[in-house]
C-alpha cells in the first residue's frame, strides 16, 4: 500500500469517529453549530472517501483505453470534493436561519466546547500528514482532502470559541451565528479548491514558475541546437506533460540531436517531478 492510500485511509477513520462524536453531543446539548459541524465532518467523509478511491485509480497505469493514464482522476475527484464543500456550507447555513428564528437555549455548553477541541486537534494532525504527502506526491485529490479536514480545524475553533462566549454572555443567539461564520469560511474554501481542481481538465498550462525553470534548462543548451519554438504544458493528476520543437542545424547527426534531448529531458525530470517530455527534431527552414 503507498503513502497515498494509506494516508487516505487515515483520514477515512478519523472522519467516521468524529461525526459520530459530533452528531451525539450536537443532539445532546441543542446545539447548531456542533450539529453544523457534524453536517460538515460528514462532507469530509465523503470527500476522504472519494480520495481514497481516486488516488488507488489515478496510480494505475496507462492501458489501451487510457493511453495518457488516469491522473485526471484525481482532479475530477476535488471537483466533486469543492461541490461536496458547497453543499454542507448551505446546509449549514439554512439550519443556522432556522435556528436564529426558533432558536432554544444550548445544554452543557463545556462538553461541546471540549468536543470541538478534540476535534480540532485530530484533524489538525490528520490534515497535517494529508498536505504533507500531497505535496510529495503532487496529489490533488489529498490536497483537497487536507483542505476538507484544515477547514474543519477552523470551523471547529470557531464553534468552540461561540461555545465559549455563549458560556460567559448566556446569549444563544450567538449559536447559529457562530454556524453561519464558519458557512461563509467553508464557502471562501471551497471556491479556491473548485478552481485548483478544474483548471487541469481543461488542459491549463504549468505555472509561469514552472515554466521557467524548463526554459532554463532548455536555455542552458541553447548552444547546441538552433532555437526552440511551440513549447506547450498541461498537467494531469500530478502528471506534468511538456512538448516542444528544437530546431538543429542541418550538420547535426540524429544521434547528436538525441543525445541532447536526452540531456534536457533528463534536467527537467529531476527539477519538476513526475514530468513527461516530448520533443519534436525540426531542421531549419
Amino acid at each position: 500500500m503507498n503513502n497515498k492510500v494509506k494516508v487516505a485511509r487515515l483520514s477515512l477513520m478519523s472522519n467516521s469517529i468524529l461525526i459520530v462524536l459530533k452528531l451525539t453531543v450536537g443532539i445532546f446539548t441543542g446545539s447548531v453549530s456542533i450539529i453544523s459541524e457534524a453536517i460538515h465532518s460528514t462532507m469530509d467523509l465523503l470527500a476522504a472517501i472519494i480520495a481514497f478511491f481516486s488516488v488507488k485509480i489515478s496510480d494505475k497505469p496507462a492501458d489501451e483505453l487510457h493511453p495518457y493514464g488516469h491522473g485526471k482522476v484525481e482532479n475530477i475527484s476535488g471537483v466533486i470534493e469543492a461541490l461536496l464543500i458547497f453543499g454542507a456550507a448551505f446546509l449549514i447555513i439554512a439550519e443556522s436561519i432556522k435556528k436564529l428564528i426558533h432558536y432554544k437555549d444550548v445544554d452543557n455548553v463545556g462538553i461541546g466546547f471540549l468536543v470541538m477541541f478534540f476535534a480540532s486537534v485530530v484533524n489538525f494532525i490528520v490534515s497535517k500528514e494529508l498536505y504533507k504527502v500531497a505535496k510529495e506526491e503532487d496529489s490533488i485529490a489529498l490536497e483537497a482532502d487536507a483542505l476538507h479536514l484544515r477547514t474543519d480545524v477552523y470551523t471547529s475553533l470557531g464553534v468552540g470559541i461561540g461555545l465559549l462566549f455563549i458560556w460567559i454572555t448566556k446569549l444563544n443567539y450567538l449559536d447559529p451565528i457562530v454556524a453561519i461564520l464558519v458557512a461563509l469560511f467553508i464557502l471562501r474554501e471551497a471556491f479556491a479548491l473548485l478552481i485548483t481542481a478544474f483548471n487541469p481538465l481543461l488542459d491549463v498550462k504549468l505555472s509561469n514558475e514552472e515554466i521557467e525553470v524548463i526554459k532554463n534548462i532548455i536555455n542552458k543548451y541553447s548552444s547546441l541546437f538552433c532555437n526552440y519554438h511551440d513549447l506547450k504544458t498541461r498537467k494531469a493528476g500530478r502528471i506534468k506533460y511538456v512538448e516542444m520543437h528544437l530546431v538543429f542545424d542541418d550538420n547535426t547527426s540524429i544521434k547528436a540531436a538525441h543525445d541532447i534531448c536526452n540531456k534536457i529531458e533528463y534536467d527537467i525530470e529531476q527539477s519538476l517531478r513526475y514530468t513527461q517530455i516530448m520533443i519534436h527534431l525540426e531542421s531549419p527552414e
